[in-house]
């Protein structure tokens, strides 16, 4: 997965805004922030329940790792060059859906964005 894929994605969500800091950039829904990505390192940081926070460090400590928690939520770090854009689609989508508010995430339906395909000639 690049930087500008993962960027295309948060593109498909409705009402994202971004926020530039020195070393990251930050995506919010209604100002609510879900996810970061820190361009030098390649990794993108990004809401998600406790539960699959730890599930997901646990099944791949390589490409994933606890950032903190707060609250309910469990924020993982996730290494781009090891996850396949559908995965990080689906994690993307899930950071989202538990920010937005309901009516919001009601329009969007329950299916995270896809990417179109690009065929070669």
């Amino acid at each position: 997965m690049t930087i500008p894929t993962f960027l295309r994605l948060v593109d498909l969500l409705p009402e994202v805004e971004r926020s530039e800091g020195p070393e990251w950039t930050g995506f919010k829904v209604h100002g609510k922030g879900f996810g970061y990505l820190w361009e030098r390192t390649s990794t993108v940081g990004l809401k998600q329940t406790i539960a699959e926070q730890l599930a997901l460090v646990h099944e791949r400590p390589d490409v994933f790792e606890v950032q903190f928690t707060t609250g309910q939520f469990g924020w993982v770090v996730v290494q781009l060059d090891g996850i396949q854009p559908d995965e990080l689609s689906e994690l993307t989508f899930e950071a989202w859906r538990l920010t937005a508010p309901a009516w919001l995430v009601d329009e969007q339906g329950g299916q995270p964005p896809r990417l179109p395909v690009h065929r070669r000639r």
